[in-house]
């Protein structure tokens, strides 16, 4: 293969890579499905064209005694492995790697492994609906409301457009979105939900969740200005005792 073919293939693998990223990790699952059926399926297209079908047949073929044989132990290895993966969820739920900004209008969680923001609508026009399910007319005019009723609501809001659409969603909103950085207090309560953390963690622990989670929304890092500002007032709170 020519060194252009290689960084084409380089190229869409990282493309593909970074796409896969960015999906809630449901889509995400959904997605690696799709494109290992695609794959196999223009790798069996590639080999029926050079007349190399056969290969795959043999090769078939060959390992089929091996499924005769360990296809048994694996059907009876099944309720372990269903208690073991059950077992890792149960301890997996217990911790959630997760932070929660909630205001008058949203309870959002931002998933500190990924960055990926979710959010549910708690009161307004689209009560109950999680903004993932919300289109960009939608938005506005839920970003309308939420600056009639609650300024966080709104501020909060903004950065996740930003977020998910960029700059694209500004051009359609009537009050120009301008985000401001947070002035209002925090309650200790509030800033352990935003680190993901619990009362009674060391300041280490602290630390730690910030470095992890403003990797994810700083500014410098595709995140943005609102969100930063309230990880690190979060942080300030914890550590000044």
């Amino acid at each position: 293969m020519n060194p252009v073919s290689l960084a084409l293939l380089a190229g869409i693998g990282f493309l593909i890579f970074f796409w896969l990223k960015s999906l809630t990790p449901r889509k995400r699952v959904k997605a690696v499905i799709l494109i290992t059926l695609v794959l196999f399926a223009l790798f069996a297209l590639l080999m029926a064209i050079t007349g190399r079908l056969h290969w795959i047949a043999a090769v078939v073929a060959g390992l089929l005694p091996f499924a005769q044989k360990f296809l048994p132990i694996l059907i009876k290895a099944l309720p372990f492995l269903g208690r073991w993966y059950l077992r890792r969820q149960q301890q997996k739920n217990a911790n959630p790697q997760h932070s929660e900004m909630n205001t008058a209008i949203f309870d959002m969680h931002i998933d500190q492994s990924s960055g990926v923001i979710y959010g549910t609508v708690k009161r307004g026009p689209f009560k109950g609906r999680s903004l993932n399910e919300l289109s960009e007319k939608e938005f506005i005019e839920l970003l309308t409301f939420c600056r009639q009723m609650e300024k966080d609501s709104a501020k909060l809001l903004e950065n996740y457009l930003d977020r998910r659409f960029g700059d694209a969603w500004r051009k359609d909103d009537p009050g120009n979105g301008s985000t401001v950085t947070p002035t209002g207090s925090m309650s200790k309560k509030e800033a352990y939900e935003i680190l993901g953390l619990t009362p009674g963690c060391s300041k280490q622990e602290i630390i730690d969740a910030h470095r992890k989670l403003i990797q994810k929304i700083h500014p410098d890092r595709g995140g943005n200005d609102y969100l930063a500002a309230k990880i690190n007032q979060a942080k300030d709170i914890l550590l000044s005792d």
